[in-house]
């Protein structure tokens, strides 16, 4: 079988609390990353155009936002979150990831994993997140489903904190959204995967997870695009009037887009 090509990061070290032992808690301790990645295509025929890869900002961004994430114990579920970053870019389809400790002995300590695109149930059939880009009215499937709210539409500052501050009120709305539908909330990548996995109907707090990319956006229309490339989901509803365009998102998109009509 002929080799994919990959890129990678390498030597990347960042401080962060992580360890088990007490003797490790309240400390920032050096950690460096390396990650190789095989791509689903190879980068011959790309035009020499950035939107054509895998940039290699998705490597420094799974990391950055896997450290966001929690407060790790192991050094092992840290590399795991930075392979589902990673897997969840449609070029990516296989990762190598080694973490390292480099201030707990007179050498490196750390863990290497591989990891192939795909999110399997426990049957061993790969599974897409269903999403719903939510309004008012809209009617919910059986079937298990990541609820994106609207944007409640309240007036922002101007200034560099607008974005920040549109998601944290995308967050409440998420809240004051499950609380009428009797739904839990989900905030990170293990509780969108785990609800995935189980068919279970949650709704997103969007903020901790998309607040350090601003390709994200910060309506429930771009959000939604921006999760769904995230987590190649199967399918992505909106909840539009009959007259409202549907969004056209850029580029190759995993997922199938429909509507459901609102009143």
């Amino acid at each position: 079988m002929e080799q994919a090509d990959r890129i990678f990061l390498r030597d990347h070290v960042l401080s962060a609390e992580i360890g088990a032992f007490q003797s490790e808690r309240g400390l920032d301790q050096r950690l460096r990353f390396n990650i190789t990645v095989d791509l689903r295509d190879s980068v011959a025929g790309t035009d020499d155009h950035v939107d054509h890869i895998l940039s290699y900002d998705v490597l420094t961004q799974a990391v950055t936002t896997a450290l966001a994430d929690q407060r790790y114990n192991l050094v092992e579920t840290l590399a795991e979150k930075i392979a589902a970053e990673v897997l969840a870019h449609p070029r990516a389809a296989r990762v190598d990831v080694t973490v390292e400790k480099l201030d707990r002995g007179p050498g490196a300590l750390g863990v290497s994993i591989t990891r192939k695109a795909g999110r399997l149930a426990a049957t061993g059939i790969a599974v897409e997140p269903v999403i719903l880009v939510h309004a008012t009215g809209a009617p919910l499937p059986q079937d298990g489903v990541i609820i994106v709210p609207s944007a409640p539409g309240l007036p922002l500052p101007k200034g560099g904190d607008q974005r920040r501050i549109a998601l944290l009120a995308m967050d409440q709305a998420a809240w004051a959204l499950a609380g009428l539908l009797d739904l839990e909330v989900a905030e990170t990548r293990t509780e969108l995967d785990a609800a995935a996995l189980s068919g279970q109907k949650v709704v997103w707090a969007p903020s901790r997870l998309a607040a350090d990319d601003a390709a994200a956006g910060q309506t429930g229309e771009s959000l939604g695009l921006w999760l769904a490339r995230r987590l190649q989901a199967g399918s992505i509803t909106f909840a539009l009037p009959d007259d409202a365009p549907l969004p056209v998102p850029d580029g190759n998109f995993p997922a199938r887009i429909g509507r459901v009509a609102v009143p």
